[in-house]
């Protein structure tokens, strides 16, 4: 009996520890595009950028319970055949499976534009390195895309000395998970510390020969750029699932107990998606499937899918008690800006509206986010442990 992982970041390593504590003592097997072990991805466009980019920085310890994992690294899988129970990789070679989780994850969206050198992305820690040796000071950088990753790599090459412009259509940056209120705060203050923004306007084109020098947005202006960040988005690592049957509309569908289902409704009892590329009912909220991308994620849908996964295995009877308990994650994440802290619970970009819940918005500050007068989501800025009760009212709320 085997288990096989594809993706061997987080939302992987959190399965195979789960299975193990879960008391399933078969061979399990993990397979990834990278060359690196499971490491921590979010400090990759903060605290490790700024520094110096390893993979000793951001490793994730391997604990003893996964010791014994077989690890196939650094050749991407390219199709799953369910009926056979194989993957296959890129290098052609054949792996068989008694149950499969897919955790592949996402992968930059790129801009349609020239191959120039200068143009980067970041998602892996390959990614930050090439980056990193890029933002020296007085480097001039634009970042297309105003979310969380575009803010906090904006913010962490200002610290670095470099001139940083923020392009995007959008109104305000961090709008939509914030609100404009919040938005347009948080935009202020990385004003006051020297970032620029070009809102409402696409980046068209760029200049240069085998280098960057300037790149074109909306109405022909040219903004010079030794580099360009790309953070615009996000694409789900699903193409080696094309043919399988399995519903790809969103990443990879799955019901509560992250089990996939295909395009028909037919629950796969063998196979289990966790992570950022999952898409699943939270009743927390309502029972509409979705993505989250948030960093909690990867380890609440391992510890999950693990659970069932193990009890499924176990073939004892116990399988049906484990999936009828509710599963309902907290969905929480972060980011750091600058002197910003934020901390947000739940899914504010559910919200119709939002009020001040405490604080003041030009300091420290709670906000909730509401839905049909139920809170939904809660941010604070500058504001950790108040945001506890909130978190519970949130939860309550479902």
């Amino acid at each position: 009996m085997t288990v096989v992982i594809v993706g061997a970041a987080m939302g992987g390593l959190r399965t195979a520890e789960a299975l193990r504590k879960s008391g399933y003592g078969g061979a399990l097997v993990m397979m990834g595009d990278e060359t690196h072990l499971p490491y921590n991805r979010p400090p990759l466009s903060k605290d490790v950028l700024s520094t110096t980019v390893s993979h000793e920085a951001v490793a994730f310890p391997v604990r003893a319970e996964v010791a014994d994992v077989s690890w196939m690294l650094g050749s991407a899988v390219t199709s799953v055949d369910l009926s056979a129970h194989t993957v296959t990789t890129q290098l052609g070679v054949s792996q068989s499976w008694s149950a499969l989780v897919i955790a592949t994850g996402l992968r930059p969206r790129r801009l349609d534009l020239p191959p120039l050198a200068g143009r980067h992305a970041v998602r892996s820690l390959d990614d930050a390195i090439a980056l990193r040796a890029e933002l020296r000071p007085g480097a001039r950088v634009v970042v297309a895309g105003s979310g969380f990753l575009g803010c906090e790599l904006a913010a962490t090459a200002t610290k670095l000395g470099c001139t940083v412009t923020v392009v995007t259509p959008s109104e305000e940056p961090m709008v939509r998970p914030l609100g404009r209120q919040l938005a347009g705060e948080l935009r202020r203050r990385l004003e006051i510390e020297g970032v620029e923004f070009v809102t409402s306007t696409s980046l068209d084109g760029l200049v240069g020969v085998d280098s960057l020098t300037h790149v074109i947005v909306s109405g022909g202006r040219e903004i010079r750029a030794d580099v360009l960040v790309e953070a615009i988005g996000s694409d789900c690592n699903t193409e080696w699932l094309a043919g399988s049957g399995i519903d790809l509309s969103d990443g990879v569908l799955a019901d509560n107990a992250l089990r996939v289902v295909s395009t028909e409704g037919e629950v796969h009892q063998d196979v289990f998606v966790v992570g950022d590329v999952a898409r699943f009912p939270n009743p927390m909220f309502d029972h509409v499937p979705r993505r989250i991308e948030h960093w909690s994620i990867p380890t609440d849908t391992g510890k999950r899918a693990g659970a069932v996964l193990a009890a499924h295995l176990r073939n004892d009877g116990s399988s049906a008690d484990v999936v009828a308990t509710e599963f309902a994650p907290m969905p929480s994440f972060w980011s750091h800006q600058f002197d910003v802290a934020l901390q947000a619970y739940g899914l504010p970009g559910l919200a119709d509206d939002t009020h001040i819940l405490e604080g003041d918005l030009q300091g420290k500050v709670a906000i909730g986010y509401f839905r049909a007068g139920v809170m939904v989501g809660v941010v604070g800025v500058g504001l950790k442990a108040a945001l506890l009760p909130y978190r519970q009212q949130i939860a309550a709320g479902a």
